[in-house]
C-alpha cells in the first residue's frame, strides 16, 4: 500500500498565496481601467494617418544605404599570436586581466628557460 505525503503548508505561505491574490484583483482592476483609457484614445485619435509618422522603403534600399554608410577605414589592429600584445605593447581590449596576468607569467617562464640555456 503506497501512501503520498505531502508537504506541510505553514501559515506563512498561505498568508503570501492569500495577498498575491488581493495583489492580482487590485491590479487586475488598475489595468482594466488603464486599457479602456488607451483604447478610448485610439478611438479618438483615428484621423491620424501612420503613413505620415513613417515612411515604408523596400529592403534592398535599405541594404544599399547601410553598405554605403559603413566606414571601414580603420584598419584591424595586428596582434602577436604568442605574445598577443600590438605594436604599442599593449593587449586587446577583450582580453581580461587573469588572462593577462596569465600571458605574463608564462612569458617570464619562457625569458628564464632561454636565459638558462644560453649561459
Amino acid at each position: 500500500m503506497l501512501v503520498m505525503v505531502k508537504m506541510a503548508k505553514s501559515i506563512r505561505s498561505k498568508h503570501r498565496r492569500k495577498m498575491r491574490a488581493i495583489k492580482r484583483e487590485n491590479f487586475g482592476k488598475k489595468e482594466l481601467e488603464r486599457l479602456k483609457g488607451v483604447l478610448e484614445k485610439a478611438k479618438a485619435n483615428e484621423d491620424v494617418d501612420m503613413k505620415e509618422i513613417y515612411t515604408e522603403k523596400p529592403i534592398k534600399e535599405l541594404k544599399a544605404e547601410t553598405i554605403e554608410k559603413m566606414d571601414t577605414s580603420k584598419g584591424v589592429k595586428k596582434y602577436d599570436p604568442v605574445t598577443m600584445k600590438d605594436e604599442h605593447g599593449s593587449y586587446p581590449v577583450w582580453m581580461n586581466q587573469r588572462k593577462i596576468r596569465k600571458r605574463k607569467r608564462s612569458q617570464k617562464r619562457k625569458e628564464k628557460k632561454v636565459q638558462k640555456n644560453t649561459k
